[in-house]
C-alpha cells in the first residue's frame, strides 16, 4: 500500500505521526513517502492548517492527525478500497 504523509520540516506533530507510522509499518508492509507541503503553493493551501495528513494514494482517503496505531490500522483497512464516486 502506497501512502503519502503531508507535513513540513520542524513540525513536531509530523514527527509524532511518523513515529506511529513506523510502528505500524513494522507490523504490515507499507510504502510511505513524505511530502513537504512547503514545496508547492497548492499543497500549502490544501494542507497548511491540517498537517500531518496521511493519504492513501490508491483510494484517495485521507487521515488527519491525531491518530494512534489502532486508528491507523483501522483506517488502513477501511481505506484499502477506493471510495465510491458520488453523483
Amino acid at each position: 500500500m502506497a501512502l503519502v504523509l503531508f507535513g513540513t520540516e520542524a513540525c513536531h506533530l509530523c514527527e509524532l505521526a511518523q513515529a506511529v507510522i513506523v510502528n505500524v509499518a513494522s507490523q504490515i508492509t507499507l510504502d510511505v513517502y513524505i511530502e513537504d507541503i512547503a514545496e508547492t503553493e497548492a499543497l500549502a493551501e490544501r494542507y497548511g492548517l491540517r498537517i500531518p495528513v496521511l493519504l492513501n494514494e490508491q483510494s484517495g482517503a485521507e487521515l488527519d492527525w491525531p491518530f494512534d496505531e489502532a486508528q491507523l490500522l483501522n483506517w488502513l483497512q477501511s481505506s484499502a478500497q477506493p471510495e465510491p464516486i458520488s453523483e
